[in-house]
């Protein structure tokens, strides 16, 4: 079966309008995965779809209440009981509404959105990616209700150490993030798998014609069609990107000292290069002045 998503919100249309766009709009489109979004409103136990309350102890802002979101997640899963993440035994296995039918035989990673969770990274995206059944719930205001998180037992998932409006645009974030590692919604799995951060450091500087612009060329081992030397600079390029913009995640590379010395030789050739670029940029300047010495507007604006 193919992988499924299930996203409990209060705002389905935003989650919807940017899951049907682009990469992962088409993916759905064709059936690579499946995704299912459950307005928490429905499960309201009012006339008027409230699903929030002031918070007790006093403070600013609402906090989303426990039995709607209990009951839009229970619906979510046909009706199973959920209690820290264990399905109620006596619903059958072969019960067409179950999510293990429908989701290869694998139980759903609970997922809450939240600012004080695990923050992504590829790992923690491939881990959830195998899981192939997610259910994330979005909160929304000051957020939600201790007590469901802790009945139900969702981990708590953060995209950054930083605060939105609500938990809409992180699910998509995570969506995007690991359903493009699922069999058909990327071309191939290089597609992924060359990228930054799949192996633990950053992506390769990248080009596309024309070939020179703005006097910067493409470096020319790219144009060779040397596919061993190409391969080779792709490795090195990405190795020093991560050095000079992610230090951070260079000092955990398991590096050889083969590894090391011919970084140090990209970098002295990458130095050679800019200073290269560097005189010619200078020489032009100086050009340009020789042919205006006193450094004047010659436009037909100035004045």
């Amino acid at each position: 079966m193919v992988p499924r998503i299930d996203v409990l919100t209060l705002f389905p249309e935003l989650v919807e309008a940017v899951c049907d766009s682009s990469i992962i709009g088409r993916a759905l489109a064709a059936g690579h995965f499946e995704l299912r979004t459950h307005q928490i409103r429905d499960f309201a136990d009012n006339d008027y779809g409230k699903v929030d309350d002031t918070l007790y102890g006093g403070g600013t802002g609402m906090l989303m209440s426990c039995q709607p979101i209990y009951d839009c997640l229970r619906a979510a899963l046909a009706g199973r009981a959920v209690s820290a993440c264990e399905f109620d035994p006596d619903v059958p296995s072969d019960d067409p509404g179950s999510p293990s039918d429908e989701a290869g035989g694998t139980t759903p990673r609970l997922i809450y959105m939240s600012p004080k969770g695990r923050v992504l990274d590829q790992e923690y995206i491939a881990e959830l990616a195998a899981a192939r059944h997610l259910l994330i719930l979005c909160g929304h205001y000051e957020g939600v209700d201790e007590r469901v998180i802790e009945f139900v037992g969702f981990e708590e998932v953060s995209i950054g150490d930083y605060v939105l409006t609500g938990g809409e645009l992180p699910a998509c974030v995570l969506i995007d993030a690991v359903a493009r590692q699922w069999p058909g919604v990327l071309p191939d799995s290089a597609a992924w798998q060359e990228e930054s951060h799949f192996s633990g450091m950053l992506e390769a500087k990248q080009y596309t014609k024309p070939q020179e612009w703005q006097g910067l060329t493409v470096p020319e081992v790219l144009l060779s069609g040397h596919h061993a030397q190409i391969d080779r600079w792709r490795y090195l390029s990405g190795l020093s990107e991560t050095l000079h913009k992610r230090p951070d995640l260079f000092v955990r590379l398991n590096l050889s000292r083969e590894d090391y010395a011919a970084l140090a030789e990209f970098e002295r050739e990458r130095s050679v290069e800019f200073e290269r670029s560097f005189e010619l940029e200078r020489s032009d300047e100086l050009e340009r002045k020789a042919g205006n010495p006193n450094g004047k507007q010659t436009s037909s604006n100035s004045k």
